[in-house]
């Protein structure tokens, strides 16, 4: 099992940057690829970039985030990142990271969440 923690999220003004980041514990071994999804208000969680960890192969971005958002990852330190920049009001979301074991399966660790506020 893969424990993960995010941090980062807090209000800011839109135009701004924000880092989070996602600390793994646990069976880091079993990280193949790992992934940024976001919730915002009174909608469904959606996919917002994804990487493969051991390689840090980036392997897809949302639409509404390319070219603002970037995924990177230190192996090192087990740790998952997502810069995000010129953010907007439609960021606003609980932002979470994931992971899952091998290319064939879900997405079946997940962290608590870390709440982004952007305001207009």
């Amino acid at each position: 099992q893969v424990q993960l923690a995010e941090s980062g999220g807090r209000l800011v003004p839109a135009g701004g940057s924000l880092r989070l980041a996602c600390a793994a514990s646990g069976r880091t071994f079993s990280m193949y690829a790992m992934a940024w999804f976001r919730q915002p208000p009174g909608k469904e969680r959606e996919f917002v970039a994804g990487l493969l960890f051991w390689s840090g192969k980036v392997l897809s971005y949302a639409d509404g985030v390319k070219g603002r958002f970037t995924i990177s990852r230190d192996s090192a330190k087990n740790t998952l990142y997502l810069q995000m920049d010129d953010l907007k009001p439609e960021d606003t979301a609980v932002y979470y990271c994931a992971t899952k074991p091998n290319a064939g399966s879900s997405f079946g660790s997940w962290g608590q969440g870390t709440q982004v506020t952007v305001a207009s």
